[in-house]
């Protein structure tokens, strides 16, 4: 099955820190670009920060200097380092690559994860 996994959501009071991982499945054989996006209540679902297979990073505005994308292309995985959250971070945070499988090795696919809650408290 061709998926991704992402794990480390929870509740964080604000100010607080929290660290997401996402990891892809077996079936996936090449990743080129990692990214994590977040829908929040009542709100589309936007770009949070995205890195390259060269570990180039883009990140929105509303998160640029508080977090940190980063991956381990041995493990297939991405990480989202979240640090001095606010209560508008609150949201469902979504893994995403753009990945090749073992039924289309040189075709690249976008490939979502499950989605994991991030809620912010004051």
């Amino acid at each position: 099955q061709v998926q991704l996994v992402e794990s480390g959501g929870g509740s964080v009071q604000a100010g607080g820190s929290l660290r997401l991982s996402c990891t892809a499945s077996k079936s996936i054989v090449n990743i080129n670009t990692m990214a994590w996006y977040r829908q929040g209540p009542a709100k589309q679902r936007e770009l949070v920060a995205q890195i390259s297979l060269g570990g180039s990073t883009h990140y929105s505005e509303s998160v640029r200097g508080r977090f940190s994308i980063s991956r381990d292309n041995a493990k297939k995985s991405s990480y989202l380092q979240m640090n001095n959250l606010k209560l508008e971070d609150t949201a469902v945070y979504y893994c995403n690559a753009e990945a090749s499988t073992i039924a289309h090795v040189s075709s690249y696919m976008s490939v979502w994860g499950q989605g994991t809650l991030v809620t912010v408290s004051s």
